[in-house]
């Protein structure tokens, strides 16, 4: 790999350069961290407590998903290690800056070019690196490898459409695969791909997804009615809320709430919020700080306040499940108590959502019976609190996994510190 995986992805890089730069030009998004997507990264002095070196891991979590599923990891680690969290995405990375705080530290997770992960890692210096999900990357796993640092993938999820991919071209992937020292899988069909690809058969555990630990079950969230007020909701009427929503959906949605009955959409991507203005006519939007809206919409087209607005909804309504990508995360609305609906697409999902299905705690509609579904939940505050209820205990019942995870971290980092006081033995 190295220097010629480096030429492959340079060469692509020039040929697809068309293609995605009129695409960044587009979306505005040409002036984004070009020098730390390319590895300039500021060293991080060691830090030591009682004259000992402190422990350092790495966490990769992707995007704005990743970083929220990371979050109580990152606080059980930092108990006992430096933590440094790399994000990949700006919106990722505006998250992970509005919740970690020092001594935590958030980097741009460069580019996969030799030199430029080369130069993160050394200037991060972890003793091991823990990547949320997947994010294998060739050049980044053989840059670990030879510094000696293992990499653990927590809350590990390979779907069934990556490894129907990967499995095409297993002898190119499977080198990766080899060099991860342990997976913390979420369920048992996850943990068979990852050995399928080349995984250990004794690294891969089964210990279920860290989604169940972020949910904070609660009645109500600190700034909600503060946000209802900003953007002029009425709150004697009922509302219903789109959460991570993709562009197929807004117009579905519009369409298929009730006449008198609010709708507040929150689209997934910063690039979506002007096309879904369009298809929401009359909309406040947040960003603008437009108060009242004549239509009834809202458009929620910031970063970080879905929580806020989840909290008032009658209704919620899981995006990216409706359209043509493969759904969100749905636990965190039941675990505020709303009654919740999800389209036939959430593969992404499977495992949080088939728990909820079973137990009644989460609905699912086609996109043709997306009205009616909404109808029937709006018009009986009965059935939502069962659904509240079924979903919450569903929730408590599942907790426990990052707990897990990261007892999979230190004892990856403490097999390699054995073997390093064994070798100098």
């Amino acid at each position: 790999m190295g220097l010629g995986l480096d030429l492959i992805y340079g060469g692509a890089a020039l040929l697809s350069s068309p293609v995605w730069l009129t695409t960044m030009a587009a979306r505005g998004k040409l002036r984004t961290d070009w020098p730390a997507r390319l590895g300039r990264c500021e060293p991080w002095p060691r830090t030591r407590r009682d004259g000992q070196v402190i422990p350092r891991v790495l966490i990769h979590a992707v995007s704005v998903g990743e970083v929220n599923a990371v979050r109580d990891l990152v606080a059980d680690l930092a108990r006992d290690h430096d933590v440094a969290v790399s994000v990949t995405t700006d919106t990722g990375i505006a998250r992970a800056r509005s919740v970690f705080a020092a001594p935590v530290r958030v980097v741009r997770f460069p580019f996969d070019f030799s030199c430029a992960v080369g130069s993160v890692l050394d200037a991060i210096s972890p003793d091991a690196v823990a990547l949320a999900e997947l994010e294998l990357w060739p050049n980044f796993t053989q840059a670990c490898d030879r510094r000696g640092i293992p990499i653990t993938i927590v809350n590990g999820r390979l779907s069934e459409r990556s490894i129907r991919r990967s499995l095409r071209v297993r002898p190119l992937l499977s080198p990766m695969f080899r060099r991860v020292a342990a997976v913390g899988a979420q369920t048992d069909d996850y943990a068979a791909r990852f050995r399928a690809m080349g995984v250990a058969h004794d690294r891969v555990q089964v210990v279920g997804t860290m989604k169940w630990d972020t949910a904070r079950i609660a009645d109500s969230v600190e700034g909600a009615e503060a946000l209802a007020a900003a953007l002029g909701i009425d709150r004697s009427k009922p509302l219903v809320v789109a959460g991570s929503t993709e562009p197929l959906e807004h117009a579905l949605l519009r369409d298929a709430v009730p006449h008198g009955v609010q709708l507040l959409c929150a689209p997934r991507k910063p690039e979506w919020f002007d096309d879904a203005a369009r298809d929401l006519p009359g909309c406040a939007r947040r960003s603008t700080g437009a108060c009242g809206s004549a239509t009834g919409r809202f458009l929620l087209d910031t970063i970080g306040e879905l929580r806020m607005a989840y909290a008032l909804a009658d209704v919620v309504v899981v995006g990216r499940s409706f359209g043509e990508l493969h759904g969100s995360d749905m636990i965190e609305p039941v675990a505020l108590g709303k009654a919740t609906i999800i389209g036939p697409r959430w593969g992404d999902f499977a495992e949080p959502a088939q728990a909820l299905l079973a137990a009644g705690g989460l609905q699912q509609a086609e996109r043709t019976e997306l009205a009616s579904a909404l109808s029937g939940l709006l018009n009986d505050s009965a059935h939502r609190e069962r659904m509240a209820g079924a979903g919450r205990a569903v929730i408590r019942s599942r907790q426990g996994a990052t707990a897990r995870n990261a007892a999979l971290v230190r004892a990856t980092l403490a097999a390699k510190q054995g073997s390093g006081a064994h070798a100098r033995g």
